[in-house]
């Protein structure tokens, strides 16, 4: 299989124009546009040999402009910018402005939203537009650094046909190959190299700050001054982290995570709310599995053991004796330099029996977070004795299998293959082994007699034709014996694991290869994920440091199909999360670590899988006269072609960039006074003698090949189009500032244009099969669902709504005697528009003087400023469609009486 990449995803266009914006009114390499003989800028002499590297010479002043613009059309507040002067402190003083924390720019992208993607076409994008040629990407594992080199793989042949297939080169950084970076700083092509922070992190040891035969390997990395992009920025944030990436000595650092400790001058946001609401991953529910009532034996589980300056202190859960009945409580129990208080479970448990004998703290170990009993007994943080452990595990393989099963049936069609993770502590749970023969563990027999079961069910029969051997397997590290051990997530132990995991995901993805299951030691977290992990069981027996949004981050991303292309289905892009906590508990930390890491409200979307229910087709749907009258009219299908008429597109381009204020270069002079102190030295400006003088410049670019390389017009619209907005003489001023403007205005005109200029026509032969009704398999949770009353004025016996706005509409197309029939239309039901598919929301039927069709969007608002650009143009599309298809209205509304007013 091969993976398909969308270049047109327009939050992810956002997040890469929010970086090379930065640089805008950097002239392109001098080799783009003009032939000069001699010294090439961006070349350097270091130990005789000429190195290649990034030449900016845009002033930071600039690039404070293009940093505080970007951040208002992204909604962020604006960055700290320091005021200054500059040496020599004589009048005229150089005032200037500088960014607070250097030329440090963060993006940040919920987990499964594309970041890498974003980051290295980002590196594509700055490449085209500015010639930068030397980029280093730095990462804080080795999970990551795979999952980079395998999505430079995967793309290669993509970024080749969005960018013309630039001569690019890209590496692992490997210290006992030390010419990598030799060639990486004097080869003149587009450079990428990928490294481990552990590999330039000790000047002392590392090898890359030692000489070699022809010269000290970080000096030639120095001096290309490469962009630094830095994945994961959250675990570099050590002295010693920081100042290693220092040492690159970077034209400029970028930073992408989902969770950053200090976003540097943040630059874009996506946000896990934004994210979810706009179907960029999947939903989440929890199955929560719980033991309730399993009181006969003696429960005990070890919730922490914590230390002060003084005391210990440990808390257990334990079963209590009150007055309503046995109750499960924590208690608490202190050891200091004057003893320990009560430590007999028979005493805390209000004299429960089982807890008589051998349950007294014998002993605690704070640095192995351990209890000891009197019987011998010793537990782990986290760790559970007695109760129905076992018998919760193995109900949440059930649940999970079960879940996997019913998943893989209603995704078959759509050639979606699933997959379940099951995070497990320990290994032996899994694999045993004793002397030189390997054995299945309990997690694995009994996975495979729940499958067995599972898959001999009539519903589910043949459905996966594979042995149950080969559906299941582990993902974990060896040692040199083979055997498989736990570890940490952050040893050279785990190399082999990754390795794996990364180098097969495509693999993974195919429907011909069994493998199904993957049973994995939570050391599995950031750098590997993938798009079909439908299932995450949890069966860690001792607390996990693994925390919630790691859990879930490795199955958020959308899936994809056989042919490697993503799939957008927000009713069965659903993530399962089989818990042995409960529903509440679940959410409410998964809710409380993303307010803290990201300052927005989570909450109400994480679904109780228990609160979920089927949707039903009512039977006879086809015999429905109301619906077959509908149906009959709207289930036509179109194609589109799009035209514009030149004239028109000069004439408004022209006048947009007339509009327009071009301004050359500054220099800013202040006359001041410097002013000296006890307290220190300080500057006073006299703003009367504030002037101006303008900075030539030194050469003029084909302006007209830039613009047609942007917009594919010719040159001789191009030609029109700058000479009718009568600012021609604005390519003196600031060619760079021209060039840009002119083609976004452009690109502005156009993308309008186009949808204005749109014309439907109905292909013959072709629609949406009513048939297509029964094929879907529906859900939702209640909390997101109408409950139908008259079910003869519609498809289902529940409507399932994502507003208020939304549920209020079903409401009253159920309650008003005028309507005769409603349906939300499915998500295939779609209309192909040049920005992407639309998918409309009702399709309704009342009745006036006559029968009148209607299909409508409902909206908050119908005020065309308050829609995002690329909504409002699918809505005109839409409109045009519809008007292909008589007797057939569509209008954006608010409220149902809003489509009566308006026939």
């Amino acid at each position: 299989m091969k993976l398909q990449f969308d270049p047109s995803q327009a939050y992810q266009l956002d997040a890469i124009n929010a970086i090379a914006d930065l640089f805008e009114g950097q002239p392109l390499a001098k080799g783009d546009f003009e032939l000069q003989v001699g010294h090439v800028e961006g070349q350097l002499q270091l130990e005789g040999d000429l190195l290649i590297g990034n030449n900016l010479v845009l002033g930071e002043e600039n690039i404070v402009e293009n940093l505080q613009g970007i951040q208002k059309r992204n909604g962020i507040d604006p960055s700290k910018v320091v005021a200054g002067f500059k040496e020599p402190l004589t009048a005229p003083i150089v005032q200037s402005r500088s960014l607070e924390q250097g030329m440090n720019f963060s993006v940040e992208m919920e987990t499964g939203t594309g970041k890498t993607y974003v980051y290295l076409r980002t590196i594509h994008e700055l490449h085209k537009r500015y010639g930068f040629k030397k980029f280093i990407i730095v990462v804080p594992s080795i999970a990551i650094k795979e999952g980079v080199m395998k999505n430079l793989q995967i793309t290669k042949e993509h970024f080749d046909m969005l960018y013309e297939k630039p001569a690019m080169d890209f590496r692992i950084y490997d210290p006992k190959k030390r010419g990598q970076i030799k060639n990486f700083a004097t080869t003149n092509t587009l450079q990428v190299l990928v490294i481990n922070i552990d590999s330039f992190a000790k000047e002392e040891t590392n090898i890359i700050y030692q000489k070699s035969d022809w010269g000290i390997p970080i000096s030639y990395l120095q001096a290309t001054r490469s962009i630094v992009i830095v994945d994961e920025p959250q675990n570099m944030e050590t002295d010693i982290r920081k100042k290693a990436i220092e040492n690159l000595q970077p034209l400029c650092t970028l930073r992408y995570s989902a969770t950053h400790k200090n976003p540097y001058h943040l630059v874009y946001r996506l946000d896990p709310v934004s994210a979810y609401d706009l179907g960029l991953v999947k939903k989440i529910e929890v199955d929560s599995v719980l033991d309730e009532g399993g009181v006969n034996d003696a429960y005990v589980k070890l919730v922490s053991v914590s230390s002060a300056k003084n005391s210990i202190t440990v808390k257990l859960e334990i079963d209590v004796n009150t007055a309503e009945g046995i109750k499960r409580k924590t208690v608490s129990i202190r050891k200091s330099p004057k003893g320990m208080t009560e430590s007999d479970l028979y005493v805390l448990s209000n004299e429960r029996e089982v807890y008589r004998n051998g349950y007294t703290v014998a002993s605690v170990e704070v640095k192995l977070q351990s209890v000891t009993f009197s019987n011998g007994n010793t537990l782990a943080a986290g760790q559970t004795q007695g109760g129905n452990r076992e018998a919760v595990m193995r109900l949440q393989i059930q649940k999970t299998v079960e879940t996997h099963f019913a998943k893989e049936r209603s995704l078959r069609e759509k050639g979606i293959k699933v997959l379940s993770l099951f995070f497990i502590d320990r290994v032996s749970n899994y694999r045993e082994y004793k002397d030189a023969s390997v054995s299945k563990g309990k997690f694995a027999l009994w996975f495979e007699e729940i499958f067995t079961e599972v898959a001999n069910r009539p519903q589910y029969k043949g459905l996966i034709p594979y042995a149950v051997n080969d559906v299941h397997n582990g993902y974990f590290s060896q040692d040199k014996k083979g055997i498989l051990k736990d570890t940490n997530g952050a040893t050279k132990d785990d190399d082999d694991t990754y390795s794996l995991i990364m180098k097969d995901k495509e693999k993974l993805l195919s429907s011909d290869v069994p493998l199904r299951f993957i049973f994995s030691h939570s050391a599995l977290r950031e750098g590997w994920d993938n798009p079909n992990v439908f299932q995450i069981c949890t069966l860690n027996e001792t607390r996990s440091d693994m925390k919630k949004r790691q859990e879930i981050g490795r199955g958020l991303r959308l899936p994809v199909n056989q042919e490697g292309e993503r799939v957008y289905d927000s009713d069965r892009n659903v993530l399962t999360v089989t818990a042995n906590e409960s529903y509440e508990d679940f959410a409410k930390t998964l809710q409380t670590e993303i307010e803290q890491e990201c300052g927005v409200n989570f909450a109400g979307r994480i679904k109780d899988a228990h609160a979920s229910v089927g949707i039903t087709l009512k039977k006879g749907y086809k015999l429905d006269e109301n619906f077959k009258a509908l149906w009959e009219r709207i289930k036509y299908k179109t194609s589109y072609r799009v035209s514009y008429d030149t004239e028109t597109l000069i004439a408004d381009a022209s006048k947009a960039i007339a509009a327009k204020e071009f301004a050359a270069p500054k220099i800013r002079y202040l006359k001041g006074s410097i002013t000296m102190t006890r307290q220190g030295i300080g500057t006073e400006f006299r703003d009367v003698d504030e002037r101006t003088i303008e900075a030539s410049v030194s050469g003029i670019p084909d302006v007209l090949n830039y613009i047609q390389d942007k917009t594919r017009l010719t040159k001789d619209t191009i030609c029109r189009i700058i000479l009718e907005s009568g600012k021609a003489a604005a390519i003196l001023k600031n060619p760079q500032q021209f060039m840009d403007t002119v083609v976004h205005e452009i690109h502005r005109i156009l993308r309008g244009m186009m949808v204005d200029g749109i014309k439907y026509k109905r292909i013959a032969g072709d629609f949406w099969k009513m048939e297509l009704f029964e094929n879907d398999e529906l859900k939702g949770y209640l909390e997101d669902m109408v409950q139908v009353q008259m079910q003869e004025k519609t498809l289902y016996d529940y409507v399932k709504v994502d507003s208020e706005i939304e549920s209020q509409f079903a409401r009253d197309l159920e309650s008003r005697s005028d309507v005769r029939f409603y349906v939300k239309l499915p998500g295939w039901f779609k209309i192909e528009t040049p920005i992407g598919s639309y998918n409309p929301d009702w399709a309704i039927v009342f009745e006036k003087d006559e029968r009148i069709y209607f299909v409508a969007e409902t909206k908050s608002s119908l005020d065309a400023d308050d829609l995002r650009l690329h909504e409002e143009m699918k809505i005109k599309c839409a409109k045009r469609h519809f008007e292909e298809l008589p007797g057939v209205h569509y209008e954006k509304v608010i409220r149902v009486q809003d489509i009566i007013l308006k026939d």
